[in-house]
């Protein structure tokens, strides 16, 4: 059976497929209440808990279709690009865009989204990555060994598990709807944020 999927897309299809996809992806962040740091930074102080019920649902759903349509014929996976994954460089990456996450208040996504919509902070954040770029892309070259260490190559989790993208996909589904029903019992009946942060503070801050 050939596959039907990924679409062979170039020249002006694919400018308006990714304008599309962009437009949508965007709508759906600001229509979900990501535009506002407080939404996204209140998940770190257990107040908020919108981000990761979101997240894991696109991660889920995407899985699960990925394997649902490669299982069907109608999606080839091996045409799917794959970076390669680097060990120490990713994790030194992932605590600098968590700590930012933290103090500003947005993702690269997110900031996108609130600086569309004239939010002053989200212009701010956007600029601050901007510029993260840029000095990365000067200062690479005095560290380019510590960026390339520790290489994996194109790894995917079922490879690295040795078993199979639905028995992963599965079980990244069942560790979601556990995540769901601690976030539900955090906003509801534990009273997380209360409990952590004093109810006055939660008082204060409607």
């Amino acid at each position: 059976m050939t596959s039907a999927f990924p679409f062979a897309l170039d020249g002006f299809a694919f400018v308006v497929a990714a304008v599309a996809l962009g437009f949508l992806f965007g709508f759906f962040i600001e229509r979900g209440g990501f535009s506002s740091s407080r939404v996204l930074a209140g998940q770190f102080y257990f107040r908020e808990w919108r981000v990761l019920k979101v997240m894991f649902t696109a991660i889920v759903v995407a899985m699960l279709g990925i394997v649902f349509f490669s299982m069907t014929g109608w999606l080839d996976a091996g045409a799917i690009y794959v970076p390669e994954g680097y060990v120490w460089p990713q994790i030194a990456g992932g605590l600098l865009l968590g700590a930012g996450f933290i103090l500003g208040g947005f993702c690269p996504g997110t900031a996108v989204a609130a600086a569309a919509i004239g939010k002053l902070d989200g212009l701010a954040f956007a600029g601050g990555i901007v510029f993260g770029i840029f000095a990365y892309g000067m200062a690479e070259p005095s560290f380019s060994g510590f960026a390339n260490s520790g290489s994996l190559g194109p790894l995917t989790l079922y490879q690295w598990l040795g078993t199979s993208p639905a028995l992963v996909a599965f079980g990244v589904a069942a560790i979601a709807i556990a995540a769901f029903w601690v976030a539900e019992k955090s906003e509801g009946d534990w009273k997380l944020f209360e409990k952590t942060y004093g109810a006055d503070k939660q008082e204060g801050n409607e």
